[in-house]
């Protein structure tokens, strides 16, 4: 049975909040490519790679994401901070195949956040 790229997205996102990188990599294709700010990475290994890395950067995380469908492409709008660093202006594009992700994009600015004192 082929999932909606929503049921797919849904999914993702129970996976990502386990953290469990194997079973996250498992809603991509084999042939899924994987492009972040720091360069294009391929497959389901280099997914892998590329979301372990990102979430490294970003550990307990507040999310805020605003997700958009069309079709089989779902563009999604996101921020982020934690206690050190802030995300801003980032967009993630996702492409759908046969109810799984085929391709990402992603973009998204980090810097640190600094203290203020009154």
């Amino acid at each position: 049975m082929t999932r909606t790229p929503q049921e797919v997205f849904a999914d993702h996102g129970n996976r990502l909040g386990t953290g469990d990188l194997d079973l996250i990599s498992q809603n991509y294709t084999e042939d899924a490519v994987f492009l972040t700010p720091e360069g294009t990475l391929t497959g389901r290994e280099g997914v892998r790679r590329g979301i372990g890395a990102l979430l490294a950067d970003l550990p307990d995380a507040d999310w805020r994401l605003t997700p958009r469908f069309a079709g089989d492409v779902l563009l999604l709008r996101w921020s982020a901070t934690t206690g050190t660093h802030e995300v801003t202006d980032g967009v993630d594009t996702f492409v759908f195949r046969d109810g799984l992700i085929s391709a990402q994009t992603v973009r998204y600015t980090l810097t640190p956040r600094t203290t203020r004192t009154a």
